[in-house]
């Protein structure tokens, strides 16, 4: 695959040219077609939008390279530092992502369904996400009620809660799968 550009825009990212925004959506799933919810066809005509999360990653294995609004490059350090500022916890946050990304899974926002991530198997429109994730770091307080009401959304949706516990000094994350029975 080629590389790319794409504008940053707030807290978006666009990738105005066609055929990377088709290249970028159908060959992983990031981003999607501004005004197109769940494509279906492989051409769509529509710029791709990024959050800042999966532009951050595609910088980062080389796959796009960003420009600000006055068209200079953005590097990955000041790119870092604008998504610290925009996510709680972006350090955790990105390690997760990662993770789970190499591990081939599809990454998403998971802000619709109460959590950090909603992670798919195939992808968005092939297959519903399986899992919603919430990360944590180490010494984090969850209570009871929190972990209830985490299960109990994650069952109305037919997900499965999973927790990610992120080791920063070892740039990794353990994760501990919720299952939910009735009797």
């Amino acid at each position: 695959m080629k590389k790319t550009t794409g504008r940053l825009f707030r807290s978006r990212i666009v990738i105005w040219d066609l055929n990377a925004s088709r290249d970028l959506f159908w060959n992983g799933f990031y981003g999607k077609p501004l005004g197109i919810p769940k494509p279906k066809e492989q051409n769509f005509n529509a710029p791709l939008i990024l959050d800042l999360m999966e532009g951050y990653y595609l910088a980062k294995k080389k796959r796009i390279e960003i420009l600000d609004g006055s068209g200079r490059k953005v590097g990955l350090r000041d790119l870092k530092e604008f998504c610290s500022k925009s996510y709680t916890n972006f350090e955790e946050k990105i390690i997760v992502y990662e993770k789970l990304r190499e591990k081939g899974y599809v990454v998403t926002s998971g802000i619709k369904f109460g959590s950090d991530f909603a992670v798919y198997e195939k992808g968005p429109g092939i297959d519903h996400a399986p899992y919603i994730v919430q990360v944590y770091i180490p010494g984090s307080r969850i209570s009871a009620t929190d972990l209830v009401r985490a299960g109990r959304l994650a069952t109305t949706v037919r997900k499965q809660f999973v927790i990610a516990i992120v080791d920063r000094k070892k740039r990794d994350a353990e994760f501990l799968r919720f299952e939910w029975w009735r009797a």
